[in-house]
């Protein structure tokens, strides 16, 4: 029976996993090429063996008797905006409210706390372009494990997570958690290459908030597409220590 620990390392909020590194580490059970959807139920444990069983249409993920997530094939059509230049992308970084709103800190993609060869440090900020968000992300050698200089699909996930939180207002009194992820890939991200990392508003229903993100190499091609869908929960409902 296959399974994995949640290093805390990779932490989003300070006591489970961060919800788009944990969604890449299950959807390589998969074995697919083509796009998947990862859906969370609870959040990841940080140090525990995680289950990871065959269920009807995919895989899920288990921490005893309690399903963290599933992973299946979907189909995913996503046309993301024209990227922003580095330099665009690096300008509007300045302008990422997660300094002023500092909800997670900590978090492994996100966290302005983290230090270089940490966490990733991705900071989405309104590009002032047609509700268009952009961070620059250089990845590091920290990230680096046995598939040679190219960067492991689950760090992809996780760049391609957080900068969809980021593309609508914080709602206020509430924080915000990714729900269900769907994400293609489309080609590899080496190591220490410029890349800029875009996300958009979809919709809203409720408290349920839909966006889009993409991940563009130096050649500016595009190396992946996501979906993300995220929930407004009470922020006492997240444990911080």
């Amino acid at each position: 029976m296959p399974s994995f620990e949640v290093d805390r390392r990779f932490c989003g909020p300070p006591k489970s996993g961060n919800g788009g590194y944990v969604a890449g580490r299950l959807a390589s059970f998969l074995e697919v090429d083509g796009p998947v959807a990862v859906r969370l139920f609870s959040p990841p444990a940080l140090g525990k063996a995680l289950e990871v069983l065959a269920i009807d249409g995919g895989v899920g993920l288990f921490d005893g008797e309690t399903t963290v997530a599933q992973a299946r094939t979907v189909e995913l059509s996503i046309e993301p905006p024209t990227p922003p230049s580095f330099a665009d992308a690096r300008d509007a970084a300045k302008r990422f409210r997660g300094f002023e709103e500092r909800v997670f800190p900590g978090c492994f993609v996100c966290g302005f706390e983290r230090q270089e060869g940490d966490g990733l440090r991705i900071f989405p900020g309104d590009t002032q372009a047609d509700g268009l968000f952009a961070a620059p992300w250089t990845p590091d050698a920290s990230l680096a494990v046995e598939n040679g200089g190219c960067v492991p699909p689950e760090f992809i996930w996780a760049a391609l997570d957080c900068p969809g939180a980021f593309a609508f207002p914080q709602p206020e009194g509430k924080i915000i958690l990714l729900g269900e992820m769907q994400v293609e890939l489309l080609g590899d991200v080496e190591l220490g290459e410029p890349c800029v990392l875009t996300s958009w508003k979809i919709g809203q229903s409720g408290r349920k908030h839909m966006t889009g993100s993409a991940i563009y190499g130096a050649d500016g091609t595009c190396r992946g597409v996501a979906q993300g869908l995220w929930i407004e929960i009470e922020p006492d409902a997240v444990p911080r220590s």
